[in-house]
């Protein structure tokens, strides 16, 4: 059956003849039809798509392996010969996702590979050095337990065409990204420990300022911005003063904000508990460093505070709550955001019980959210979804509304033919949106319709102007700053419009 091209595939197609005479000049700039530029490290190629510099697979870090596991990064080494960037970089290594749906119902993505030299990072770019285009930097999400760059997703085209340099990035996770068995803690003397993770996306953004100009971008003009665990990444690291100056605003989607940050001792008796009950013995760091990627992968989690960041007392020296409150965090330009129903995919992968839920609100909760004249079931989702990110994103706006702006949203809009009774969009169903990469999901040209096309230039235009500008002028209707009087915030969705008190009184409840 004949199918019809998408638009960017056409234009593909269309620039095929002239891409394959330009490769046969000599190119020396990331404008260049085989886009070239010179880091410290040595010169690196990358790839010409339709008139955007593409470079994938960049070491940033030195491969945490052998003796630099549990390490904190340190510098790329240089590489002898031209680095041929046209490949992603290996996934940090991450237990398998089990089966299910991504964003928009497609099928769910992994990184394809995973290794643990895995500490690279991809540039999008259409400027050239000097140009000091505005930058967008992402932190990918999963739970610090999965996920990578490499995902079709986190594809940086479209905000290229809108002039905007993208990075995208991994870093390592579960305990190979944060972990503090005393052994380890023991040897440090003196260097950060622990939340490795974090500090390999402070080293990604480090790099993004020393190299980005060659790549035509700006490094006094960085937007940092995340989804779940990169959303919450992002609220550790705006009130982390080892992240200070790295970014000049940020965008927090669905990152939550309530999270504690355990104390230093108690990862160390997790981690050291861990490793005792995965049956590895282990009297030194040497014996831990022994351990394979597989046996490290199959020690027990525990609940998220046990492999997400903690209290190190170095890069992350309180909980966001705590530094909020007390008016310690960067003071940026802020987007902060959550989706409808957050709790659909989270529920079941946590295994919450709506039941449980429901019991939790109490009565008083429960004669507020009866208001919602929901279901149970439905009830329960939208009081997860409530405790979990709107109301955290709420107060995080009225916190921060006093100094740089802050902008509030929440998204509600699900793909036409994709929408089921009584579902809205699930956590991380913004992003495609966002990057406008629907067009890289294989599978979503069946379903996608203009009023989806729509909705994703609208995403993708209100992301790219608040890198430019410092404010998200995107639609026809203005999206106004926060503050607690109005409590105003941009409702995305069928009919995009400015909404004020949204579910004041469940989220009001929630906060108390």
């Amino acid at each position: 059956m004949f199918r019809t091209p998408s638009r960017r595939r056409l234009r593909k197609a269309l620039n095929t003849w002239a891409l394959t005479l330009a490769l046969a000049l000599p190119a020396a700039s990331v404008g260049a039809a085989e886009p070239r530029v010179q880091l410290p490290q040595g010169a690196v190629v990358g790839q010409a798509r339709d008139g955007v510099a593409v470079f994938r697979g960049i070491p940033f870090a030195a491969p945490p392996v052998g003796p630099l596991r549990w390490r904190p990064p340190q510098p790329a080494r240089p590489w002898p010969h031209e680095l041929k960037a046209d490949a992603f970089g290996p996934g940090c290594p991450q237990p398998r996702r089990p089966g299910g749906v991504a964003p928009g119902g497609v099928e769910r993505f992994a990184p394809p590979t995973t290794d643990e030299d895995c500490l690279t990072l991809n540039v999008w770019s259409r400027g050239k050095p000097g140009e000091r285009l505005p930058v967008m930097v992402w932190i990918h999400g999963g739970a610090f337990r999965v996920g990578g760059s490499s995902l079709p997703y986190f594809d940086g085209e479209a905000f290229a065409r809108q002039g905007v340099v993208v990075v995208t990035f991994n870093y390592r996770l579960g305990r190979l990204g944060f972990f503090a068995h005393p052994l380890i803690v023991k040897e440090a003397a003196g260097e950060p420990i622990g939340n490795y993770g974090l500090m390999d996306q402070i080293a990604a953004l480090r790099w993004v300022k020393a190299n980005i100009a060659e790549f035509g971008g700006d490094p006094g003009n960085v937007t940092a911005f995340g989804e779940s665990a990169g959303g919450s990444s992002l609220l550790f690291l705006l009130t982390s003063p080892a992240a200070k100056g790295l970014f000049q605003k940020a965008t927090v989607e669905s990152g939550g904000a309530w999270q504690p940050a355990a104390p230093l001792a108690e990862k160390e008796r997790s981690d050291e508990a861990a490793v005792a009950a995965s049956g590895k013995a282990a009297a030194n760091t040497a014996d831990l460093r022994a351990m394979s990627v597989a046996d490290i992968l199959a020690m027990p989690m525990g609940g998220i505070g046990q492999f997400g960041p903690f209290a190190d007392g170095a890069i992350v020296r309180e909980s966001p709550r705590a530094a909020l409150t007390a008016g310690r965090a960067m003071d940026v330009p802020l987007i902060i955001g959550t989706n409808s129903d957050e709790a659909t995919p989270l529920m079941r992968a946590f295994g919450a019980d709506p039941q449980a839920v429901l019991r939790q609100l109490g009565p008083r909760g429960a004669e507020i959210y009866r208001g919602d004249g929901a279901s149970p079931q439905v009830t329960a989702h939208h009081a997860y979804t409530d405790a979990a990110f709107t109301a955290p994103a709420r107060w995080v706006a009225a916190r921060t509304a006093g100094g740089a702006p802050t902008w509030l949203y929440q998204f509600s809009y699900v793909p036409e033919r994709k929408r089921e009774p009584d579902v809205g969009a699930s956590h991380g169903a913004e992003i495609p949106f966002v990057f406008a990469s629907w067009d890289d999901i294989p599978g979503a040209n069946a379903f996608l319709t203009a009023k989806d096309r729509a909705m994703e230039g609208l995403m993708n235009r209100c992301w790219a102007s608040f890198a430019k500008t410092g404010t998200p002028q995107c639609g026809a209707t203005a999206w106004p700053r926060y503050d607690a009087a109005s409590d105003a915030l941009m409702a995305f969705g069928d009919e995009s419009k400015v909404l004020h008190g949204f579910r004041k009184p469940m989220l009001d409840w929630q906060e108390r």
